[in-house]
């Protein structure tokens, strides 16, 4: 359960850098922010999905 613990928190981080990276490209604009966004919106929506199915397998874990 630790491991698992240790993976959501990474999730999040990581999750938490890629939105805070996109957002501050928007804020700038300009041409790294219109060839990237995307990629990193991508990118944010990727690490929710995961860290959320982490979170799930910790709630499904801890009811056992």
């Amino acid at each position: 359960m630790d491991i698992l613990m240790t993976l959501i928190v990474l999730g999040i981080v990581a999750t938490v850098a890629v939105l805070f990276t996109g957002v501050g490209w928007m804020v700038k604009g300009g041409e790294l922010d219109d060839r990237h966004s995307h990629q990193m919106m991508m990118a944010r929506v990727g690490l929710q999905a995961f860290t959320f199915a982490l979170v799930i397998a910790a709630v499904l874990l801890s009811i056992r």
